[in-house]
């Protein structure tokens, strides 16, 4: 569509719970002030935001929560939604970035610092970029003029804002960044979600990660970054004719990138090229449904004695290496609301456990668990009830578990290469973890 037809934002304005004022920004004049308080009075004050879209008349008004806040842009007809949900889920990170929760408050009391920031991201209701550094380096110089700290006009600082602000790196800005030692820290982080039917069966069993990268790197350095996808290795199997290779392919189902990643690359041979940001940053998002290597298997027996008793056998045994260790791993077990367990009716021989009547369960604890095929563990417990005039069915609510298994991906994922190339052509030092977490991880008994 032409510059003319794709309507863009005319204007973005904040409201706290009650529907009251904080912040109006106006870009194309085409929206009223009617109109919002209108929106703010019918639909922020009464809670009735039912729909992510709004209209009144001919505008359209988009809105998100953050905090404790209402924001939302007004647009007219033929608007991208797409781009303006993401554009203000981008402002939502960037007022995080400077000041950490979204109050009425925090805003008022930096909203000279939220005008700046509206002004400097979207120019006649046309979103510009979204960089946090990249704005802190322009917003901390007092305006786009490209003023020095005696007020002058610097060209040079100028035209070294001006090639950041329309350049292709924008999320890196070129001001001469260098580091001592260039070092990259990588952290593989993964949740692993499992429900199990009472007959042992899996129902559903997933991964959901994320790459974090932590760069300190000199420079512009250009970053190819390599995994055990599937896809990749069949590819180089059939160029290289290799018949060997040293890790697993792993179908990565969904994948989510950071927008350093150039996208074109990817989609065509599978490679991860980008120009990192200095700090830590996200660099992509993934999931795996299939071959999930679960960390732990758990045998539970119960079973209800007459009216008065429920007795406990449960089994916990790992999945995973001798040489690895599991750590805070929770094991939550479900008793009847109207039950009652007394310690010595509870009997493990390793990590600790006990009832708690808070959360209607017997909650096993080890602080550390040790890997290995020989090394599960038993509880045995009996639980009394208590009977009322009107006894109720026992819904019997799945066991959980709560676990973190350092230097293990349930999804089988590795990083294979890491490469960085600057024109000085300096050594770079990478640092590789990986960490498992429960999920949703979850036992019907």
């Amino acid at each position: 569509p032409t510059r003319s037809s794709a309507r863009m934002i005319d204007s973005i304005f904040m409201a706290n719970e009650r529907g009251d004022r904080l912040i109006e920004r106006y870009y194309r004049g085409k929206s009223s002030k009617q109109l919002i308080r209108a929106f703010r009075h019918r639909y922020i004050a009464t809670k009735k935001l039912t729909k992510p879209v709004i209209r009144i008349d001919k505008m359209a008004f988009f809105h998100i929560k953050v905090d404790e806040i209402y924001m939302a842009a007004c647009t007219e007809e033929n608007c991208n939604a797409t781009l303006v949900f993401q554009f203000l889920y981008s402002l939502a990170k960037i007022f995080h970035d400077y000041f950490a929760k979204m109050t009425p408050s925090s805003v008022r009391d930096h909203f000279v610092l939220v005008y700046e920031i509206l002004d400097e991201c979207i120019d006649h209701g046309y979103p510009q970029f979204t960089g946090t550094e990249l704005l802190r380096e322009l917003i901390k110089l007092g305006s786009s003029q490209g003023k020095g700290a005696d007020g002058k006009a610097n060209p040079r600082l100028k035209n070294k804002l001006t090639s950041s602000i329309t350049g292709v790196t924008d999320w890196r800005p070129d001001t001469g960044i260098v580091y001592e030692k260039n070092e990259v820290f990588i952290d593989a982080l993964e949740h692993v979600n499992l429900l199990l039917s009472t007959k042992g069966g899996v129902l559903r069993s997933d991964v959901t990660g994320s790459v974090i990268m932590k760069t300190r790197l000199s420079g512009m350095p250009q970053c190819k970054f390599g995994l055990n996808d599937k896809v990749r290795l069949n590819k180089e199997k059939t160029e290289r004719k290799q018949q060997s290779r040293k890790y697993k392919g792993v179908a990565i189902d969904d994948v989510t990138f950071h927008r350093c990643v150039r996208l074109s690359r990817f989609d065509q041979d599978r490679t991860i090229n980008f120009v990192p940001p200095d700090g830590e940053f996200e660099l992509m998002k993934y999931r795996v449904t299939s071959e999930v290597n679960l960390p732990f298997r758990i045998i539970p027996i119960v079973n209800e004695r007459g009216r008065n008793r429920v007795e406990y056998d449960i089994s916990i045994t790992p999945n995973f290496g001798k040489q690895l260790v599991a750590n805070n791993v929770v094991m939550k077990i479900p008793v009847p609301p109207n039950a009652t367990a007394k310690q010595k009716h509870i009997k493990v021989k390793a990590g600790k456990a006990k009832y708690y009547p808070v959360h209607n369960a017997i909650i096993w604890k080890f602080r550390r668990f040790m890997g290995s095929q020989d090394s599960g563990y038993r509880l045995q417990a009996e639980v009394q009830r208590l009977h009322s005039v009107m006894d109720q069915k026992w819904v019997r609510p799945p066991i959980t578990l709560e676990f973190q298994v350092p230097m293990f991906t349930a999804s089988g994922l590795h990083v294979r290469f890491l490469k960085v190339v600057e024109n000085t052509g300096y050594s770079t030092v990478k640092w590789v973890r990986y960490i498992t977490q429960g999920g949703q991880y979850q036992i019907r008994i």
